[in-house]
């Protein structure tokens, strides 16, 4: 009877002291790992968000960019990190949804080993083809293809990428078998998309905004429920008559696998607050991201899309056999 007394007192005092912890949260500056290199669109999202969170919480949020093995680095080092709100991530869609089917010796899971806090931003996928391929809208390009299809090259930026698997959900839904031309990245696949040199590509309009706008490509459709706000005039696939391949791509924070809720709740509140900035919405127009709605603004509501991101993406990763080296 004592030890089980003692057994109890001891879980009442771990509990109390989580409590304590919560409610003076945060105690110290926060770290918001970013699991690319600088200046890309994941960095750009979490250094808008961390300043304004800093403001709210009362502490700094530190960006630190841990890069490596498609973002797979720096979220395994936020999810075994201390669960306590201090160490968190900005975890792209990609390597939040992709990884599990991508790499089966992952050294996380993307499900179980992280807490979500809630989504910053999302940008649609943009279909764009070379000035030199025929066809101006999605009907005509998709049966130009499925005709021509041994003769087309179809580039994106590496195996793995929302770039990648974008097109490939695409391709599959036309009934088409390009050549497919992975590169270091969207920038030199945008560049050779310009050259003429592939004859099209998915990327996010983030990243195919500029050349769409210089007039540089042919902008098809946008693959997302809505039009994007800052190329009205380009359809959705759905628009265009083709359903059944949107993608979204979100960057989100999450915190390690047991974070107190009520740190939770801080960190999403401050998250709120940060992306109803004005000026943080601006800069996020100028990319060509959105702020969530409201409706997914709640860690259940990421909980939700996150879940089911990693099931959409993993049958097409595992039904297109596509394997990382």
């Amino acid at each position: 009877m004592i030890s089980k007394r003692l057994a109890l007192g001891a879980v009442f005092s771990v509990l109390a002291a989580a409590t304590a912890g919560a409610q003076t949260f945060p105690q110290r500056p926060i770290t918001m790992v970013v699991p690319f290199a600088a200046g890309g669109p994941t960095d750009i999202v979490a250094r808008l968000v961390a300043e304004r969170m800093s403001t709210t919480l009362g502490q700094q949020v530190v960006v630190e960019n841990v890069a490596g093995a498609a973002g797979t680095t720096g979220a395994a080092r936020v999810a075994r990190a201390e669960a306590d709100g201090h160490t968190i991530l900005m975890g792209p869609m990609s390597t939040m949804s992709f990884s599990p089917a991508l790499y089966p010796n992952v050294a996380f899971n993307v499900l179980t080993d992280f807490e979500p806090i809630g989504i910053a931003a999302s940008a649609p996928i943009m279909l764009v083809a070379s000035k030199n391929l025929p066809g101006k809208t999605l009907a005509e390009f998709s049966a130009h293809l499925k005709a021509n299809a041994a003769s087309i090259n179809n580039g994106n930026a590496g195996v793995g990428s929302t770039s990648h698997l974008a097109c490939t959900l695409l391709n599959n839904r036309i009934g088409a078998n390009p050549t497919l031309v992975p590169y270091r990245g969207t920038g030199p696949a945008l560049q050779d998309l310009v050259a003429g040199n592939v004859g099209y590509m998915c990327d996010q309009v983030t990243s195919l905004m500029g050349q769409v706008q210089a007039g540089a490509v042919t902008p098809l459709a946008v693959l997302a429920p809505t039009r994007s706000p800052v190329l009205p005039n380009v359809p959705t696939a759905t628009e265009a008559g083709m359903q059944g391949v949107d993608m979204v791509v979100w960057n989100a924070v999450f915190a390690p696998k047991g974070t107190p809720a009520p740190v939770i709740a801080a960190l999403n509140a401050a998250l709120r607050k940060a992306i109803d900035d004005p000026m943080a919405r601006e800069r996020f127009l100028q990319l060509g991201a959105e702020a969530p709605a409201e409706a997914q603004r709640s860690p259940e509501a990421l909980r939700a899309i996150h879940a089911a991101d990693v099931q959409k993406w993993g049958d097409v990763i595992r039904g297109a056999n596509i394997r990382v080296q």
